[in-house]
């Protein structure tokens, strides 16, 4: 299955993001939380992929056991950072052959320690290159691409960044999934302004629940993200009792999803962090289109 299949003909699709565990503890413990979230029939599962490539073996690995054990249709993610053209194609080669039906295409983010995207000898600068390299050569793939309510960090302006999504569009891309937000009028003008371009593509929202003030504190510093006052506070006034601020979390996260539901979303990403409980909850509290 293609991701573009799992928002065709008005169906409602849901995804869940994971990223490679680094210890066989924390991978076993990840598939017993995968266990309740593939209890609400994803439309597919994502894992991420580190900077550099550096968690390359991990994600496929990760991901081929996804599809086996869950039958869950699986995209990988693929960034362009410290790959030439040949290490990317190597990868989607060994992708396609493990079972990856999909892949979300982006630039990424500099390593740790480097201050911006440097382009490697022989490699690719910008995602909308990425995305004409799948659909060149591995047509097999669908493609899904970033998109960013709040403007990515380094666009020069909200204008500049659409045109950049819309070239990832132009390219080939099949879906859009965003940047997490928490403020829904940040999605709507986003969602209106690609329609302005002539974006007709899915555009999916991606929703962290929020567990934990400091960890979201840390999160939405990395990527540029805000954070309602109101709800910084109400997290803020129970700093002492992590039960309570969880509770908070998940309350504003329910609230958000059904908004989004509402308007009509053909689907919602939940960035689940490994973890099944709060979106699980999330889930329960919501009323999803049939």
């Amino acid at each position: 299955m293609r991701v573009a299949d799992a928002y065709a003909n008005g169906k409602f699709g849901l995804s869940f993001e994971l990223f490679p565990p680094k210890t066989p503890e924390s991978e076993a413990e990840l598939f017993r939380h995968l266990v309740d979230l593939v209890a609400f029939e994803p439309s597919y599962i994502t894992c991420t992929y580190g900077a550099g490539g550096s968690t390359r073996t991990k994600t496929l690995e990760v991901i081929e056991r996804v599809r086996r054990d869950f039958g869950c249709p699986v995209a990988s993610h693929l960034t362009c950072v410290g790959s030439t053209v040949d290490d990317l194609r190597a990868y989607l080669t060994e992708a396609s052959e493990r079972g990856v039906s999909n892949i979300v295409a982006l630039r990424g983010d500099p390593p740790q320690g480097q201050k911006e995207f440097l382009t490697t000898a022989g490699g690719l600068r910008y995602a909308n290159e990425l995305v004409e390299l799948i659909r060149a050569e591995f047509s097999q793939f669908g493609v899904a691409v970033a998109g960013y309510p709040e403007m990515h960090q380094e666009a020069p302006s909200m204008e500049a960044d659409l045109r950049n999504l819309q070239r990832k569009v132009a390219a080939g891309a099949d879906v859009v999934i965003t940047q997490l937000f928490y403020d829904n009028a940040d999605f709507f003008r986003f969602r209106d302004a690609c329609e302005k371009l002539g974006i007709r593509v899915p555009i999916i929202p991606g929703v962290l629940p929020v567990t934990n003030l400091a960890q979201i504190r840390r999160i939405t510093a990395m990527c540029g993200a805000k954070l309602p006052e109101q709800f910084v506070a109400d997290l803020a006034a129970r700093d002492d009792n992590v039960e309570d601020q969880f509770e908070v979390g998940v309350e504003f996260a329910t609230a958000q999803v059904q908004e989004l539901l509402d308007a009509g979303v053909p689907g919602v990403h939940f960035y689940v962090l490994n973890k099944s409980t709060a979106t699980c909850r999330v889930l329960r509290g919501v009323t999803r289109p049939a």
